[in-house]
């Protein structure tokens, strides 16, 4: 489902002598609630620590942070300790509250406060379900059995997850787009946050890509950025659902629709990102390489550009100032970039039948290059290079 990373939501700092350190899923701690609750159910005690089984077989041990009794159920809470990790939900109080279910019905789940209900087709869970997948699900269900099996009870319960403030924090993830209401997702695979890593954005685009399928579009768009977002939307009328936030991870995003094809896909994209992605660059992170300036002034001049501006290029500083001296020769650079960079997503995505769009914008969301667009079957672009073209207003452009 969404993806709970958010660069944003808090500091960044820590020694740089000391390894990153890794945290716990959602999941992992909605499991170690809903353990200590079941096991408050059935004994009268909450376990604090309470351990749980991870899937890869680790048994890390959770501290309580709120344990509660009312008539008919027990509740606990962990709250989530990301690690490292540049993540939303980090210090948020994940919560479950356990009661007797009828009998024969085993483990059913309920979405408490904060926790989402999956609205659209598409997810891991089908819609009217909470947002819980189907990993902490197994794991949720595996803790119940153990406890059933050393207390002797039924393993017939209601378990309802809850995140407090959910509801809120779940506005700083993708989920409102992928069709989860009324707040965040319950996620992990392994129960473990691997800091800085990219899985949770790229599951992301996952699940945005399998939404879009089961929505039955035949048209995304994968953005770097907001802006390139709005302006790829604006530019083609897309809905909402069709927007993929794909940021640096275009590599990622085209070996899964490889896999999954929709039949027009457009990847958009700022001067520099797109560049990266002429060179080959499938991740188009800064850490994973720089503009090649002396490939940007082979392209211009293919595109007709003079010896000079060649020079003017080389000895820029930025992506975008190559393209201002190119646009001031009147030499469509752009087209020359989007061309090279579909010839290297289409070379992913080879033998899927997906035609492959590219889109570049300037900062301020203006089209100067475009390769590959309905009915152009070479992929030759056109590129506005004058003032007037807006795509989009917004300023904040993220490359």
């Amino acid at each position: 489902m969404a993806s709970e990373d958010d660069p944003q939501s808090r500091p960044q700092g820590r020694p740089q002598d000391r390894p990153l350190r890794r945290g716990w899923t959602t999941g992992a701690c909605a499991t170690a609630a809903a353990k200590a609750a079941y096991a408050a159910l059935l004994t009268g005690e909450f376990p604090d620590p309470v351990e749980v089984t991870l899937p890869r077989g680790e048994r890390p041990a959770f501290a309580l942070a709120l344990t509660r009794r009312d008539q008919g159920s027990t509740t606990a809470g962990v709250v989530k300790d990301a690690g490292d990790d540049p993540d939303v939900t980090h210090g948020a109080l994940v919560l479950a509250t356990v009661r007797a279910g009828p009998p024969g019905t085993g483990v059913t789940f309920r979405a408490g406060v904060g926790v989402g209900t999956v609205t659209r087709p598409g997810l891991p869970v089908p819609p009217g379900e909470p947002a819980i997948n189907p990993v902490p699900r197994r794991m949720i269900g595996a803790a119940i059995a153990e406890l059933a099996a050393a207390c002797h009870g039924s393993g017939d319960v209601v378990v309802e997850i809850g995140i407090e403030d959910g509801e809120r924090l779940a506005l700083r993830t993708l989920n409102g787009r992928l069709g989860i209401v009324g707040g965040l997702s319950i996620l992990g695979t392994t129960g473990i946050v691997v800091p800085y890593s990219c899985s949770a954005w790229i599951h992301s685009i996952h699940r945005g890509i399998d939404v879009a399928r089961a929505a039955g579009l035949a048209h995304i768009a994968g953005a770097t950025g907001s802006s390139s977002e709005a302006a790829v939307r604006k530019l083609h009328g897309l809905p909402e659902i069709a927007l993929i936030d794909m940021g640096d991870f275009v590599g990622g995003m085209l070996k899964y629709l490889r896999r999954h094809p929709v039949p027009r896909v457009t990847i958009a994209g700022g001067v520099g990102k797109l560049a990266k992605l002429a060179q080959g660059l499938l991740d188009l992170h800064s850490r994973r390489g720089a503009v090649d300036l002396a490939a940007l002034a082979a392209l211009a001049k293919a595109a007709g550009g003079s010896d000079r501006l060649g020079e003017r290029i080389v000895g820029s500083n930025t992506a975008a100032e190559a393209f201002s001296h190119a646009a001031a020769e009147g030499v469509a650079l752009g087209d020359q970039v989007a061309r090279a960079a579909r010839e290297t997503a289409q070379r992913v995505v080879e033998g899927s039948g997906i035609a492959i769009e590219i889109v570049v914008f300037d900062r301020d969301g203006r089209l100067v290059g475009q390769a590959g667009g309905q009915g152009d079957g070479e992929g030759d672009g056109h590129t506005p290079l004058g003032p007037g073209h807006d795509g989009s207003p917004p300023r904040n452009w993220r490359r």
